[in-house]
């Protein structure tokens, strides 16, 4: 719903646009010459239209977006609001009263495209230089992937980068992996397993001996004093994020993350898109997995629970075998009863981990339209948010208020929760968000070694997906989450997506609970997906974006 609203809304949008382009209008539009960076200096005031945190006073007196102003030798006035955004935007689109630039607004890459193509939005290419925007095109120059992410299918660009790029180089890793390439970490009560006299299973079949074991000796009731009965060998949610029981299916080659660009698409290495859940593994493994469930060996409210009830029964010592981003989190005070259990190989020896890739790049956070008559000038004023002392200040907070110290590196430590309560009467997330600016901000993953600490969370993650599960990895390519599409590809997209998920989802969770697939009905599933859920025009789409991706890689 939300996606048919977006698109409801730029349909509106672009019909806004395309109609004030035509009619008259008594605001001025400076049409620029393609490729050709504009020269003109005199506009030294700039009306700029976003969003803003509702826990933030305004940008009119903070200190940090002023003191860029006032080096940039320019006036913003900022008219920026946390509700009704989208519509206003809508507003003044169709009447033809462009800001200079719209911040935060949320474009997609759609309307970036529309209204870059349309002339509503200039073309940034020519202004990132090291005249221009230094800052931005030394990170460009070193980063081609960021660019490649905001190059559009016409080969312009019309928005600057926004990202927060939370990887293991931030801990002084070598490779940069980011925090969301694993997402679920599977974990195993070793008290439980010591108590039986077994070690930590390193093969799918060693754990289904271990959940039978836990069964059988009912070891939440004997070793935890709980109720008879209680004891649940394996809990997980169904297909979810940091908590689904997709880690397991790597014992046959693949694992179809939740939340992914597109849920079951991997990229082998080869470079050609694929989908898993049209493969003899993913069929062999919901065979496999669907005798576990039938032995009660996995949660039958695994499909219904919430995280919050899957906390519940692992906090209070039901669960022998779980998922969760954090041991301590999700197992509470039998915490230290519990072990990451390791990616186990399948029947056939081997494992796979299917890899995802880490946030992403947005690039509609900043957008400059034909109304600016000096984008040099704001530009030179937006090139100051891409150093990183800068856009440190700008998603937290100041120095002074919210970074209070630098370590003997010259790293900034931020300020704790107590001293934010005692000095400001209010919690650091609060302070973070009555100071932080919405906008084109871009975190690199060494910015946490030079400029400024991680969150002491952050570290602990990123250290347990560098020293204990990427070693299980043996290829470490993704589909990358910044791959542009075209208008045409767009609407493939949302023509199948949605439908082609919950097909595959639901089939899923009837196999693993009923048993299956009968020839038969594999052969019908593959023939929905195929004829239903636009199966092969998603794969061609995918494909598509993913070879333009890498052509405007390699070429830079």
């Amino acid at each position: 719903m939300v996606k048919m609203w977006k698109r409801a809304l730029s349909c509106l949008l672009v019909g806004g646009l395309l109609a004030a382009m035509t009619a008259c209008s008594k605001q001025e539009q400076y049409n620029m010459e393609p490729g050709v960076a504009n020269t003109d200096t005199s506009q030294t005031e700039f009306t700029i239209m976003g969003a803003v945190s509702a826990l933030s006073k305004g940008y009119d007196n903070n200190e940090v977006l002023n003191k860029m102003q006032e080096e940039a030798g320019i006036k913003i006035n900022w008219n920026v609001m946390s509700d009704s955004l989208s519509e206003q935007v809508n507003i003044r689109i169709a009447g033809r009263q462009l800001p200079d630039a719209f911040l935060a607004v949320g474009f997609n890459n759609y309307d970036i495209t529309t209204y870059g193509s349309d002339g509503a939005f200039i073309d940034l290419t020519p202004y990132l230089t090291e005249e221009y925007m230094p800052n931005l095109t030394k990170i460009l120059e070193e980063n081609p992937d960021i660019k490649s992410a905001i190059t559009m299918s016409d080969g312009g660009i019309y928005g600057l980068p926004a990202g927060e790029k939370m990887g293991t180089a931030g801990i002084g890793a070598e490779e940069d992996y980011s925090i969301y390439t694993i997402p679920q970490f599977s974990m195993i009560n070793k008290a439980w397993l010591d108590e039986l006299g077994m070690e930590v299973p390193t093969t799918l079949d060693e754990l289904h001996e271990a959940l039978v074991a836990f069964q059988e000796h009912d070891m939440s009731a004997t070793y935890y004093g709980n109720a008879k009965g209680s004891t649940i060998p394996m809990s997980t949610g169904f297909d979810q994020w940091c908590w689904g029981q997709n880690i397991f299916y790597a014992g046959f080659g693949f694992t179809n993350w939740p939340n992914d660009v597109i849920n079951d698409l991997v990229l082998n290495p080869d470079g050609k898109v694929d989908f898993v859940c049209a493969s003899d593994n993913y069929r062999d493994a919901l065979t496999y997995f669907h005798d576990w469930y039938k032995e009660g060996l996995m949660d039958v409210e695994m499909f219904s629970q919430s995280d919050t009830q899957l906390i519940s029964k692992c906090s209070q010592g039901y669960v022998g075998v779980s998922t969760w981003w954090y041991i301590e989190e999700l197992m509470g005070e039998y915490a230290d009863d519990y072990v990451f259990l390791p990616i186990l190989d399948g029947p056939d020896g081997t494992h796979n981990v299917t890899v995802r890739t880490g946030g992403g790049t947005n690039s509609g956070s900043l957008s400059i339209t034909s109304a600016c008559k000096s984008p040099a000038n704001l530009l030179k004023f937006f090139d100051q948010w891409y150093e990183p002392e800068n856009v440190m200040q700008l998603q937290y907070g100041p120095i002074g208020t919210y970074f209070v110290d630098q370590d003997e590196n010259g790293v900034w430590n931020s300020i704790s929760d107590d001293e934010a309560k005692e000095k400001f009467g209010k919690s650091a997330g609060e302070l973070k968000g009555e100071y932080e600016v919405y906008g084109p901000k871009l975190i690199l993953s060494d910015y946490y070694n030079t400029t400024f600490k991680m969150e002491d969370r952050a570290i602990e993650r990123l250290t347990d997906l560098y020293e204990f599960w990427m070693p299980y990895v043996d290829n470490p390519i993704t589909y990358p989450v910044d791959c542009v599409y075209t208008e045409e590809e767009l609407d493939v997209i949302d023509r199948y997506k949605a439908d082609f998920e919950s097909a595959v989802s639901e089939q899923e969770g009837l196999w693993l609970k009923e048993g299956g697939p009968t020839d038969a009905e594999w052969e019908s599933y593959l023939k929905l997906l195929k004829e239903k859920c636009g199966m092969e025009e998603l794969l061609k789409v995918y494909q598509g974006a993913y070879d333009r991706y890498m052509e405007a890689k390699e070429s830079q």
